[in-house]
C-alpha cells in the first residue's frame, strides 16, 4: 500500500496539522488538492481511505479561502478502480452495509460541498470510482479512461449512476447501468465535461 503524509499550514479556523494516509491533500491558492494515493491497488476504496477523504473535503468545505476542489487518483492507470475487493472479503455482511452507508455519506458531502468539485478522471473509474466520479460537480476525462457503474451482481448501489447519468447526458443518450462508458464517449454522451487525450483536446 502506497502512503503519504500531507500537512496543512495553520489557518485562522484551523491551527492543528491535518495528517493522512491514502489520501494526498494541497492547498494552491483558492484550489485544494484531493488525490487518492493508492496507486498499487488502482486507487482502490477501503474504510481508511473512506475515512481521509471525509477529513479532507470537510477541511475544503470549512476553509473560507477555499473556491474548490480538484480530485484525482495517484499513477497513471486509475482514477479510483471500485472498492477494495481484500477488505470486502474479510468482513461479515453488516460490515459491508455499514461500509457502505460511510462510504455513501462521502459521497453526499462531495456533491453537497457547496464549492465546485472537479474529478479528473485520470484512468479506470470503476464502481464506486465511478459514483465518486458522479458526486463530483464536473468531470474531466482523459481520453483513454473507462467509466463502469458497479453491476447489479456487485452489493454496491449505483443509485447516484443511474439517478445523475440522465441529467449529465439526457434520458435519451443514457446507458445500461452496467455498460461502460470509454473516455472517447463521454463528450458526446454529455458524461465529462470535456475529454481530453494527454497532451490535446479531443474535438
Amino acid at each position: 500500500m502506497a502512503s503519504a503524509t500531507a500537512t496543512l499550514a495553520p489557518t485562522a479556523s484551523r491551527t492543528a496539522a491535518l495528517t493522512l494516509v491514502n489520501v494526498l491533500y494541497e492547498k494552491k491558492g483558492e484550489i485544494a488538492y484531493v488525490t487518492v494515493n493508492r496507486p498499487k491497488v488502482l486507487n482502490a476504496l477501503n474504510t481508511p481511505t473512506w475515512k481521509d477523504l471525509r477529513t479532507a473535503f470537510e477541511d475544503a468545505r470549512d476553509d473560507a479561502a477555499l473556491r474548490g476542489v480538484i480530485l484525482t487518483g495517484a499513477g497513471d492507470k486509475a482514477f479510483i478502480a471500485g472498492a477494495d475487493i481484500s477488505e470486502l472479503a474479510h468482513v461479515a455482511a453488516f460490515e459491508a452495509e455499514q461500509s457502505s452507508r460511510f462510504g455513501q455519506g462521502v459521497l453526499d458531502l462531495i456533491e453537497n460541498l457547496g464549492k465546485p468539485v472537479v474529478a479528473a478522471v485520470n484512468g479506470f473509474a470503476l464502481g464506486g470510482g465511478c459514483e465518486t466520479a458522479m458526486a463530483c460537480t464536473i468531470r474531466i476525462a482523459v481520453g483513454q479512461c473507462e467509466i463502469r457503474p458497479a453491476g447489479s451482481h456487485t452489493w454496491i448501489s449505483s443509485w447516484r449512476w443511474r439517478n445523475a447519468t440522465p441529467a449529465a447526458a439526457g434520458r435519451q443518450r443514457s446507458r445500461p447501468a452496467a455498460h461502460p462508458v470509454r473516455g472517447d464517449d463521454q463528450r458526446a454522451g454529455g458524461l465529462s465535461y470535456r475529454a481530453r487525450q494527454r497532451g490535446r483536446s479531443v474535438g
